[in-house]
C-alpha cells in the first residue's frame, strides 16, 4: 500500500516563498510508472491542479496561475516530490495536496499568506 505524507505548509507573507515535501512510502513499482501531482483546494472553491512530473523523465507541467513561480521536483532515492513556491500571493493560500499516481492522496497541508 503506498503511502503519502505532505509537510512544508505555514503562514508567510506575500511575496514570501515555501517549500512543500511529498513523502511517499511503499512498493516503487505500485507509482514510479506514473506521475506525482500537487494540487490545492482554497476557501470556498474547488480543488484545482498546480503541478505535476513524472518519474521516468522528470517531465513537468503546470497551471497558468502558477507557472514561473513555483518549481515541482522529484528525489528518486528519497521517494520525494518537492514544490518550491515563490513569489507568494494572498490568492495561493490553500489546502495543498500530494496525488501520486492518480490513486493515492495524503491528508494536505495548509499554505497561508498573507498580503
Amino acid at each position: 500500500q503506498v503511502q503519502v505524507a505532505e509537510s512544508g505548509g505555514g503562514l508567510v507573507q506575500s511575496g514570501g516563498s515555501l517549500r512543500l515535501s511529498c513523502a511517499i512510502s511503499g512498493r516503487a513499482r505500485d507509482y514510479k510508472t506514473g506521475a506525482t501531482k500537487w494540487l490545492r483546494r482554497a476557501p470556498g472553491k474547488e480543488r484545482e491542479f498546480v503541478a505535476g512530473i513524472y518519474w521516468t523523465d522528470e517531465s513537468t507541467w503546470y497551471a497558468d496561475s502558477v507557472q514561473g513561480r513555483f518549481t515541482i521536483s522529484r528525489d528518486d532515492a528519497k521517494n520525494t516530490v518537492s514544490l518550491q513556491m515563490n513569489d507568494l500571493r494572498p490568492e495561493d493560500t490553500a489546502v495543498y495536496y500530494c496525488l501520486v499516481d492518480s490513486k493515492f492522496w495524503g491528508q494536505g497541508t495548509q499554505v497561508t499568506v498573507s498580503s
